[in-house]
């Protein structure tokens, strides 16, 4: 069976690609090595981060750079043996993260990023599944009285900017707000746009099944046997045989290059590694809300399976083996703040996040290969931007009026 469309990738990205694909009538296909929503897309904070509009910049302070460098800072871990084949990518990222650059990586996230609730919102309607929407925000807590001020002037900056809202509260408000933190804070900022859920992955799948129930199928295969065919059209190897289609698209995330090189295509794409674990909670303890230790750079959010603790960036080779030390560091730093009790995940998860030096995704065509579509490099927000950047990809391959100009996303931008 040819189908028109193949989507490389059963993540957030590639089932949001799929059902956006589907919407406008063409037949899609699901190729994964696994299920649906088992990788990246599982282990996030559950955070559709609408006023994640500036990305996270490399630093430039010199000092912080140096704190970095030697894992003085537990929001981030650098491997030193993975660093003559990373280099390129974090000099390029490092070009990037000029005041300049920030600009412009924020004026092309916008779009994306201001859309990104309500088309959740839409496929969660059609999934059945809105209910799961928490409308809480999240909180950012901080200890000192200079780190708040200085947030509280880069916040003012941004809301001036791009729009990016944020509430003050007090040491008495955040009292108010999270009853059973066992921590007191100077102050907090209260990001109060966003939105959480309680288990991405299983949004993911409940995704999936949408897709599914609208005749949509999922195929297992090896995405780095993509091959042109004679007749124009792509195929990859299955595990009952070819899988073929008219046009492919790349939603692959962290792996994305491995195709796109076998295919003579090169584009500097990175990962972040990241680690979460979770735990049950002493007595009645809970939280309203995602809540981020800035001091410490991880997150704590109530889900399903228990209280989720997710690490900062782990800057490692992509399939290096897991070092969850960050986890480690942080974990006395989590408890003092809420009464953790027991670790419920037999190991830490990881997972992986596929980041462009421009902090962009890649969506649209790939220049020389007809029928050939990316859309993944989504850094920290492939939750957040799946939906929105699916529809973006599926109006493209349509011929769709795009909703957005997508130059900012064009995979040859880099050179």
């Amino acid at each position: 069976m040819t189908s028109d469309v193949m989507v490389l990738g059963a993540g957030m990205v590639g089932v949001s690609a799929a059902l956006h694909l589907q919407k406008r009538g063409r037949s899609v296909v699901l190729v994964d090595r696994g299920g649906v929503a088992e990788q990246t897309s599982y282990g996030n904070a559950g955070i559709i981060q609408v006023e994640g509009v500036v990305p996270y910049p490399f630093p430039r302070d010199v000092g912080k750079l140096a704190q970095y460098a030697f894992n003085m800072l537990p929001e981030a871990h650098l491997h030193w043996s993975a660093l003559p084949s990373l280099a390129p990518w974090l000099w390029r990222y490092f070009l990037a993260s000029t005041e300049a650059g920030q600009a412009r990586s924020a004026a092309g996230a916008k779009p994306l990023v201001l859309a990104s609730i309500v088309e959740h919102e839409a496929l969660m309607r059609e999934a059945g599944i809105d209910s799961v929407l928490r409308r809480t925000g999240y909180l950012r807590l901080y200890r000192h009285a200079r780190q708040f001020d200085l947030a509280i002037a880069q916040e003012t900056q941004d809301r001036e900017r791009y729009g990016v809202n944020f509430e003050a509260v007090t040491a008495a408000g955040v009292r108010q707000l999270e009853p059973h933190l066992t921590e007191s804070f100077h102050a907090a900022l209260l990001m109060p746009d966003p939105v959480s859920v309680p288990d991405p992955g299983a949004v993911g799948k409940a995704y999936g099944d949408l897709f599914f129930k609208r005749g949509g199928r999922l195929e297992r295969g090896e995405a780095r046997t993509l091959e042109q065919t004679s007749d124009g059209g792509w195929q990859v190897q299955g595990d009952h045989g070819a899988i073929r289609a008219r046009e492919a698209v790349v939603c692959l995330g962290p792996w994305s290059d491995d195709v796109l090189r076998k295919l003579k295509t090169w584009v500097p794409l990175g990962s972040k590694r990241g680690y979460h674990m979770h735990y049950t909670a002493r007595g009645n303890a809970t939280l309203n809300r995602p809540v981020l230790d800035t001091d410490n750079g991880y997150v704590l959010t109530a889900m399903t399976q228990g209280i989720r603790l997710t690490t900062g960036a782990e800057v490692a080779r992509r399939d290096a083996a897991p070092t969850p030390v960050q986890l480690d560091r942080v974990e006395p730093a989590a408890r003092r703040m809420f009464p953790l009790e027991n670790r419920v995940d037999p190991q830490p998860w990881l997972g992986r996040r596929p980041c462009l030096p421009d902090m962009l995704p890649a969506i649209g065509p790939v220049p020389g290969a007809q029928g050939l579509w990316v859309n993944f490099g989504h850094h920290h927000l492939g939750f957040t931007l799946g939906p929105v950047s699916g529809r973006l990809l599926a109006e493209m391959l349509t011929g769709e009026a795009p909703f957005t100009n997508p130059a900012a996303y064009r995979l040859d931008r880099f050179g």
